[in-house]
């Protein structure tokens, strides 16, 4: 396996890898477009300084991405700016042999490096094995984002 920083190159593999972000998503959100969703700007993540996009790679193939994106605070806390972890996936055969934490690990550091401290990322309510997963990691619960559907 190999880790490393995401080029241009990879933009087809990661939009594809995209879907199965999305796909694996869908049953925590029945609002998610059913052709055509899109998570992440990903040539931006590619490309802006203040992010890192990585990839974990076996034989040539995409197992798992994710990435840090360091981002304003707002302005009620004591931190100015924050580490925003996303597009935190390996794929379904990978899984359980902690390939998240090793990605994670270096996000962390990328950030912690890049002078930050507190990290941030969104997890569906529901969704309870990315949630242990991230509480194994020192993750906790900070704002939960509530929606209404009148719709329905």
């Amino acid at each position: 396996m190999h880790l490393r920083i995401a080029t241009q190159d990879d933009l087809n593999d990661l939009l594809q890898f995209e879907q199965a972000v999305v796909e694996a998503e869908r049953p925590f959100n029945q609002h998610i477009k059913a052709k055509r969703a899109t998570y992440y700007d990903i040539p931006a993540l590619i490309n802006e300084i203040n992010s890192q996009l990585l990839i974990l790679e076996e034989k040539d193939q995409i197992i798992a991405t994710g990435y840090i994106q360091i981002r304003p605070s707002k302005q009620s806390l004591s931190h100015e700016k924050h580490g925003y972890l996303g597009f935190m996936y390996v794929a379904s055969e990978y899984r359980g042999r902690g390939l998240n934490r090793l990605v994670m690990d270096a996000l962390i550091g990328w950030g912690k490096a890049q002078g930050i401290d507190v990290f941030y990322l969104d997890v569906y309510a529901e969704n309870q094995a990315a949630i242990n997963a991230y509480q194994k990691l020192g993750f906790k619960p900070s704002l939960v984002e509530m929606k209404l559907d009148v719709s329905l």
